[in-house]
């Protein structure tokens, strides 16, 4: 718990003890810098019109007064009177306009996440907390929701999220997964073409660049999330002056050398993390009126899962869903995606049980029971490999993944193993964007201690990249995306008060609560 808090704090905070968070920028890193913006970015289209968006209704569920539009961008920022694809764009005006101060954009996660759902599942509560502070705006990334998409034409089979995940084999082996891998390249190769050769990190930071004067705004202020929080760090990077208030909600590590690979990477220790958040959930008296208890302690519930996986490594168990099995690794995929959110504890809790029950059939996770559509996989995949080389060899990533599922059992080596990246057949149009301290310090991080998916390691690499420009609020909680989700009360109010007032904590800070 906080203690000593200053009565004018947003919320119960314990400070940090300072720390020198300023970073020397060395001629290399200088050089690099340079590099990471050439040739793609010296060719931004500042002396290019950009059409006037055409607000409508848009399509259901959309909300009262929420409006739609087109906006056409680059395929290749390199061709910038070139062929052109659409985003699609949605807002919500302020309804108080003497308060409204500006434009709030919500970049989302991902890779493969759409914008324009969510603003449409966040307004309310953002309607709550801002006041009208902000025209609520919103895209969706080139090749996810409205926005122009391709596929690869990958088999149903390489479509399922297990499968693009690269779960290694029962005994650990990964040649099925390298066959799988090339074959994937191999398709989206064939198949993609420039649409998805543009999908990257660096041309959604440029979109949102054409998204801001396409609305007319010297400045916009930015609500960013997850795989968003990277693309928000690239935009304050590329075009600092044109940020105002900077939130990055759930950070992984920038590290221009890797990137998506070391956000892969990082997910084991975001998973030993924040299981025990699971356990001690599983095993609490309460769970026994309910069904769901697992464990009388919180200590026996990661070894009855472990064994549970193994078990259905061994004999997959049929389940609801006619030709998906509920196996090993789809067990381990299920245990992922319910560590971002204490209200999926249920679900998995059932699952298990209904696993461990000779006399039931196991339920699936609807994400985890069809393919992904085309589409769908290919922007997941697409991102991760056109923003950075990957490592090819196979004999490597056997050796990576049998020490992976030694260290980290729950995650049995997946977050180190072969990716269809592995074997893209070009090389990225550019080096990614180095992070730095150079800028206005407008910058509000945001990152829970038990985060699944950015742990906080990886969030305190970014913190100390952008040194000075920005502060972080530390959640002593569990769970992926912090802000009116899966945070704290404490948590919500320092942001909201950052966006609203500017206020902003003069140095690092702890929310207790």
């Amino acid at each position: 718990m906080g203690t000593g808090e200053p009565l004018d704090n947003p919320c119960p905070m314990t400070t940090h003890p300072p720390r020198a968070l300023a970073l020397t920028l060395s001629a290399a890193a200088v050089a690099a810098t340079l590099a990471a913006l050439a040739p793609a970015a010296r060719a931004q289209t500042s002396g290019t019109a950009v059409p006037a968006l055409t607000w409508g209704p848009c399509a259901p569920p959309a909300l009262p007064g929420q409006e739609c539009a087109k906006l056409p961008v680059p395929v290749d920022y390199r061709d910038p009177r070139g062929p052109r694809l659409t985003l699609a764009v949605s807002r919500v005006r302020s309804d108080r306009p003497a308060a409204r101060r500006g434009t709030l954009l919500m970049i989302p996660g991902g890779p493969g996440g759409a914008g324009v759902p969510r603003l449409t599942a966040k307004r309310a509560a953002l309607g709550r907390e801002l006041a009208g502070a902000y025209d609520l705006v919103t895209f969706d990334p080139r090749g996810t929701g409205g926005s122009s998409t391709a596929g690869c034409g990958l088999d149903a089979a390489d479509r399922h999220l297990v499968a693009l995940r690269s779960w290694p084999a029962p005994d650990g082996g990964i040649t099925e997964n390298a066959a799988r891998a090339r074959r994937i390249a191999d398709a989206c190769a064939r198949q993609g073409g420039a649409v998805l050769r543009g999908m990257s990190s660096a041309n959604e930071a440029r979109d949102i660049d054409r998204l801001r004067r396409a609305l007319g705004e010297e400045k916009l202020s930015a609500w960013a999330t997850s795989y968003g929080a990277y693309v928000g760090a690239v935009y304050a990077q590329k075009y600092p002056r044109h940020t105002d208030r900077w939130v990055l909600d759930s950070s992984g590590d920038p590290d221009p050398s890797r990137v998506e690979r070391g956000w892969l990477a990082n997910l084991a220790v975001g998973a030993d993390d924040r299981f025990p958040d699971f356990a001690a959930w599983a095993a609490d008296p309460a769970r026994k009126d309910e069904g769901l208890r697992l464990a009388e302690r919180p200590g026996d519930v990661r070894p009855l899962v472990l064994a549970l996986a193994a078990e259905l490594d061994r004999a997959p168990k049929r389940s609801t869903t006619q030709g998906v099995p509920l196996t090993g690794n789809l067990l381990r995929q299920a245990l992922q995606d319910t560590l971002q959110s204490d209200a999926s504890f249920p679900g998995f809790a059932r699952l298990v049980r209904q696993a461990r029950d000779p006399h039931a059939t196991p339920v699936l996770p609807a994400a985890l029971a069809g393919p992904l559509p085309d589409e769908s996989a290919a922007a997941v995949l697409l991102p991760l490999c056109n923003d950075v080389r990957w490592p090819a060899s196979v004999p490597a990533h056997r050796r990576a993944v049998a020490a992976d599922r030694a260290r980290h059992p729950l995650t049995a080596g997946m977050p180190a193993n072969i990716t269809p990246c592995s074997f893209w057949k070009e090389a990225p149009a550019e080096r990614p964007t180095r992070i730095t301290d150079r800028g206005p310090s407008n910058i509000l991080m945001l990152q829970n201690r038990r985060d699944p998916n950015t742990p906080y390691a990886g969030a305190l690499k970014m913190r100390r990249a952008l040194g000075g420009r920005a502060r972080l609020v530390t959640l002593e909680h569990g769970g992926h995306g912090a802000y009116l989700a899966n945070g704290t009360a404490c948590g919500d109010r320092a942001v909201t008060a950052f966006l609203t007032t500017g206020h902003r904590p003069g140095r690092d800070v702890r929310c207790a609560g």
